[in-house]
C-alpha cells in the first residue's frame, strides 16, 4: 500500500521500565509542592516542616474542647498545612470549618483532623531524620 508505514519484522527489544503513577502516591505530604514553595532549598524545607509539625500540635491542643474559636484555628492550620503540602490535612480542617459554620459533627471533623496530623507528622519526622 503506498504511504502506509511499514512493519519491519525486526523489533527491538528494550528492558521494562516502571512508568510513573498515574495518580500522586498516597502520601500525607506533597514533596514536589513543598520544594517550590522554599525554591528547593532543603535546609529552608526541613525549617518549614518542623514550625509545621509543632504549629499543629499546639492548635490541636487549642482546639482539643471545641472552643468557640476552633474554626478560626482550623482556618489557620488549613493554610498552613497547603503551605507545605499536607493537603490532607488543609482538607480535614476545612471540614471541620463547615462542621462548625453548619453545626454538624464537629468531633467527628477534629478526630479526622486529628488523624491527618498524626499522619503528616509522622512523614515529617521520616524526612526529619534523613
Amino acid at each position: 500500500m503506498p504511504g502506509a508505514c511499514a512493519m519491519t519484522p525486526e523489533l527491538q527489544r528494550m528492558e521494562w521500565m516502571p512508568s510513573p503513577p498515574l495518580a500522586p502516591i498516597d502520601s500525607p505530604l506533597d514533596l514536589d509542592h513543598l520544594s517550590r514553595m522554599t525554591l528547593g532549598d532543603a535546609e529552608l524545607e526541613q525549617e518549614v516542616l518542623t514550625m509545621f509539625a509543632e504549629q499543629a500540635v499546639r492548635l490541636l491542643a487549642a482546639m482539643a474542647t471545641l472552643p468557640a474559636e476552633t474554626g478560626t484555628l482550623a482556618h489557620k492550620l488549613k493554610g498552613s498545612a497547603r503551605g507545605i503540602g499536607a493537603f490532607a490535612v488543609a482538607d480535614a480542617a476545612a471540614s471541620l470549618e463547615t462542621a462548625i459554620r453548619i453545626g454538624q459533627d464537629q468531633p467527628h471533623a477534629f478526630a479526622a483532623l486529628k488523624e491527618a496530623v498524626a499522619e503528616a507528622r509522622a512523614a515529617i519526622a521520616a524526612i526529619l531524620k534523613h
